[in-house]
């Protein structure tokens, strides 16, 4: 088992200067149903370089640390126990080679056992490019040997294959809210409660001791076993005093389109804090 603490690798860490292999790929988290078992990706090289680009599956799922730091949990042999789609997934083509500025599309066929029970299935694909070069040496003229270092770019997407009719739910506990240097940190326990992973949006205000809302954040959360999430909130609007934190996780993301999210009943509670 092994925590990756990087869920994408994106090219843009790369200093400018590089040419950085990263692709584009659309869509960015991939749901297929019993009905079709397939589903396809677009993958775009952007650069100037040629790129070579692997298709790969494995079985993970979104965790937090103790620290409340979002990592992908991997499981290199995964067993009955764990709801795993990776064997099932085959792309095609696996390989390629992506000129500059062209896409191809990568076809995903899911075959799945066929006494597979009603539920949800989990897997990851790994879009790898490689190509291009980090220069080590600077030319100082046009005889000088150049020394590179090649790039290699991980791109690493969610798959959800769904067979039956799937249900929602959502647990929260244990929530807290505490100062912390320039912020306000604000954690809670999240449980998946249906047979799906919960995709979700949480929100949070701070309403001071008048009713008045001083802060918000809003961020998506996905709670595919149990989380437990760490949000800040700057405290540099916020004057000394009593405030209650006023907390929900409602079903849905930006980031995803409606019909994909399962629905499940909003969770909301609340707790109060004093800050110095």
């Amino acid at each position: 088992m092994t925590l990756l603490r990087t869920l994408a690798l994106a090219a843009a860490l790369v200093p400018g200067t590089v040419a950085a292999q990263g692709v584009l790929i659309a869509p960015t988290a991939v749901f297929i149903d019993a009905r079709s078992r397939t589903a396809s990706l677009m993958i775009v090289n952007p650069n100037e370089q040629t790129a070579e680009v692997d298709v790969s599956t494995l079985f993970g799922y979104p965790v937090t640390d103790s620290t409340g730091q979002l990592v992908l949990r991997t499981i290199d042999a995964p067993d009955s126990t764990v709801p795993s789609a990776a064997a099932w997934v085959r792309p095609f083509p696996r390989r390629m080679t992506l000129a500059p500025h062209a896409q191809q599309t990568v076809r995903l066929l899911v075959s799945p056992p066929p006494s597979l029970a009603d539920g949800e299935y989990w897997a990851r694909l790994v879009i790898t490019a490689r190509g291009g070069q980090i220069p080590l040496t600077e030319a100082a003229d046009s005889g000088q040997v150049h020394v590179g270092l090649s790039v290699e770019v991980r791109t690493i997407l969610p798959l959800l294959y769904r067979k039956g009719r799937q249900q929602g739910g959502l647990r929260l506990s244990d929530l807290t809210a505490a100062p912390s240097g320039d912020s306000v940190v604000v954690r809670a326990h999240l449980v998946r409660a249906g047979t799906a992973a919960a995709l979700g949006t949480a929100r949070g205000e701070l309403v001071d001791s008048t009713g008045a809302v001083r802060a918000s954040f809003t961020a998506p959360v996905s709670a595919y076993y149990a989380v437990e999430p760490r949000f800040t909130v700057p405290r540099d609007s916020l004057p000394p005093g009593r405030y209650r934190l006023r907390f929900e996780v409602t079903a849905g993301r930006a980031d995803l389109a409606p019909e994909v999210i399962v629905p499940f009943q909003a969770v909301r509670d609340s707790v109060s804090l004093q800050l110095p």
